[in-house]
């Protein structure tokens, strides 16, 4: 179904030519001068559109569930594996180093269309999932068989990470496709959050201060309750990729909007276009750098709040409700963005002078002996939770500013970049934090450096929205 995406036919322009462009248009570029024309009375969705969200969503969720699945469980899985704590680090790392073939993701997703791209990663977590449930009593065996598990459902990042905005101009109109992104985008991270409680829920700690014998015998508790959420886990991924397999279609019948039907630039070209674009470099490294950042520290978030005698389970329960609260303000802020065209700079605005101030706080708190700041379960709770929202929730409008900054450039080679970038970050902080992890209290400074400079940036940008300008003015 999706092999057809790809001929020099169907990506030549499905619309004929048209009247040019209104003058005037305070939201359109440069580059949007040169975008095809369009005629009037495009537009129509589809209500399976919904179904295709779902199942994307469910497969992003998953991937986020998989990837997250140790970190939480880390001191039972220790015991139950015999794992160290590189290993550990290690099965963190496979997420971000799943990003290395990035590239190859965006160019099947440019020439091959979703359906087939989907159909790959799907099977890639498959094969991941699978990998860890294979019953071996050597341990060193089971432990290279669980990293490359984790490496394969890493491989399935890139897709579930960068293909949200593609969906979203493939299946939804103009005033859906934010609301769309953030809710494909959003499902990853909801997923990873979720793991906070099915780990820790299902897999008891270890306990260290029984007998030899009572210790042999939790040891095999753990480790038989551990392979209960592996084998779950492999059971419900089977199920969404059975789903994806039996009905996933590459595109609807008809193009929703002016823009889902527009000539798109090649692979090279695209390239080009993006490292020669300085507008989509500010804002690339606004969106990499704090997010890479946050990611690092979410990871050693226990280990940062150690000293102020902060809890490991409340650690889990802060990076939970931050991303948690961050998905449900960004679905929100993106369905806002639907109703009020052209305010994207403006809400990353409020998001990251938020973000500066609540990083800020939370970096004072910490140096309460020299701030006299209280030093409280509430406030420790408030600004991290507070930091997560504002960061997490601008993933979405981030990837929306992105694609109308460089459109005619195709979503999926456009957020690709901006996820490699991110990720790269993260995958340097977390690998510098393995092996400089004993003092971290300079690792708090990074959250509101990174996010004053992205807040500079993004005043800085001149945005524009060239997509939306094709699909409300050219095609009235």
């Amino acid at each position: 179904m999706g092999s057809g995406w790809s001929s020099e036919e169907e990506r030549q322009p499905l619309l004929g030519p048209g009247p040019g462009p209104a003058p005037g248009t305070a939201w359109r570029s440069r580059e949007a001068a040169a975008l095809p024309a369009a005629a009037p009375g495009l537009g129509r969705v589809y209500a399976r559109r919904w179904l295709v969200l779902l199942l994307f969503s469910l497969l992003g969720f998953a991937q986020g569930l998989v990837w997250n699945t140790w970190g939480p469980i880390q001191n039972s899985a220790c015991q139950a594996y015999g794992f160290s704590s590189w290993d550990i680090a290690l099965l963190v790392l496979w997420g971000p180093i799943g990003f290395l073939p990035c590239f190859a993701f965006m160019w099947l997703l440019d020439k091959r269309g979703l359906r087939i791209t989907v159909l790959l990663t799907s099977f890639l977590m498959v094969l991941g999932t699978g990998l860890r449930c294979i019953p071996i009593s050597d341990l060193m065996i089971k432990r290279r068989l669980i990293h490359g598990g984790q490496l394969l459902n890493g491989l399935a990042g890139p897709t579930v990470m960068n293909a949200a905005p593609f969906l979203s101009t493939t299946w939804f109109s103009a005033d859906e496709r934010a609301t769309a992104t953030a809710i494909a985008s959003m499902l990853s991270y909801l997923g990873g959050a979720c793991a906070f409680l099915v780990g820790p829920l299902l897999v008891p700690a270890p306990n260290g201060t029984s007998p030899l014998l009572a210790s042999e015998n939790s040891r095999a508790h753990i480790k038989d309750r551990i392979e209960t959420v592996l084998y779950a886990e492999f059971g419900v991924v089977c199920l969404i990729f059975s789903a994806t397999l039996a009905y996933f279609p590459p595109r609807p019948p008809l193009p929703p909007s002016v823009a889902a039907a527009s000539q798109r630039l090649s692979y090279r070209r695209s390239f080009c276009r993006l490292l020669s674009n300085v507008r989509f470099l500010m804002i690339a490294l606004a969106y990499a750098i704090p997010l890479g950042v946050f990611a690092g520290w979410s990871g050693v978030l226990d280990l940062i709040l150690t000293p102020v005698h902060v809890s490991q389970v409340d650690a889990g329960w802060i990076g939970f409700w931050s991303i948690v609260g961050g998905c449900v303000v960004g679905i929100a802020m993106a369905r806002f963005a639907d109703f009020i065209r052209g305010m994207l700079k403006l809400i990353l605005l409020l998001l990251f002078s938020g973000a500066t101030l609540s990083s800020t706080w939370f970096t004072l708190t910490c140096l309460n002996s020299i701030t006299h700041l209280p030093l409280t379960t509430v406030t420790l709770y408030a600004s991290c939770i507070l930091l997560g929202v504002f960061l997490n929730s601008s993933i979405p409008i981030f990837f929306e500013l992105f694609v109308e900054t460089v459109y005619p450039v195709p979503e999926g080679i456009t957020c690709g970049v901006v996820t490699f970038l991110s990720n790269m970050f993260m995958g340097v902080l977390l690998l510098f934090l393995t092996f400089y992890h004993k003092e971290l209290s300079w690792f708090n400074w990074c959250l509101p450096g990174s996010c004053l400079l992205s807040l500079l940036l993004i005043l800085c940008f001149r945005e524009s929205y060239d997509r939306l300008y094709l699909d409300v003015v050219v095609s009235v």
